[in-house]
């Protein structure tokens, strides 16, 4: 389907671009979302009837947007979760989540701003962009952690999980074993199965 874009759409093109698109892309969320038009001779004229309204109004969202973008800017939120000794958290962190956080941070962000590729399923320190506005985009960190102390070690820039993986090694002493057999050792040969001949 052909439509003409509203406004800037990341991968596809800018306000004003002709392009051509999957229907249900088209159906669902560009038409609804009021970010693009149906390809038509009516509705070519009504853009470019409008063109410039629609233009000064998207300029006005980004100059509003680039405004709003500096409280959220690099900034740093903590999220303290389950997870296992792998690091893998007992669910995972959504786009809900880190809105609530940055939220309580002070940052106004909608759930739809936050570009989340993936729910966040492990411990550590993630990068996550906002986008503000098509034009607009920021960064934030996202420090996922299973305690505060833990979190504070990541935020210094400690991997957390290959720390704990070295101390596990470093205590690892192998078990006494009582049902082993006696005068049995890891580095004698095993003996040759019943039937099995050795090579010398």
């Amino acid at each position: 389907m052909e439509v003409i874009l509203l406004e800037r759409v990341e991968k596809l093109g800018g306000i004003g671009d002709v392009v051509t698109v999957k229907n249900g892309f088209a159906r669902n969320y560009l038409l609804p979302r009021k970010k693009a038009l149906r390809a038509n001779e009516a509705n070519r004229k009504v853009f470019e009837a409008n063109r410039a309204r629609i233009e000064s109004d998207n300029a006005e969202r980004r100059s509003a947007a680039e405004a709003s973008s500096k409280g959220v800017d690099g900034k740093t939120v903590q999220l303290i979760r389950q997870a296992s000794n792998t690091g893998q958290l007992y669910g995972s962190v959504s786009a809900r989540d880190i809105g609530d956080a940055l939220e309580a941070d002070g940052a106004k962000v909608s759930k739809s701003q936050i570009v989340l590729d993936r729910p966040i399923k492990a411990i550590g320190m993630h990068e996550i962009r906002i986008a503000l506005h098509p034009e607009v985009a920021v960064t934030v960190k996202v420090n996922v952690a299973r305690s505060p102390e833990e979190a504070e070690l990541q935020a210094q820039g400690v991997d957390v999980m290959a720390q704990m993986f070295e101390r596990d090694n470093a205590g690892f002493t192998e078990a006494y074993d009582p049902n082993a057999e006696p005068g049995a050792t890891a580095d004698a040969p095993a003996a040759p199965a019943e039937g099995e001949t050795t090579e010398a």
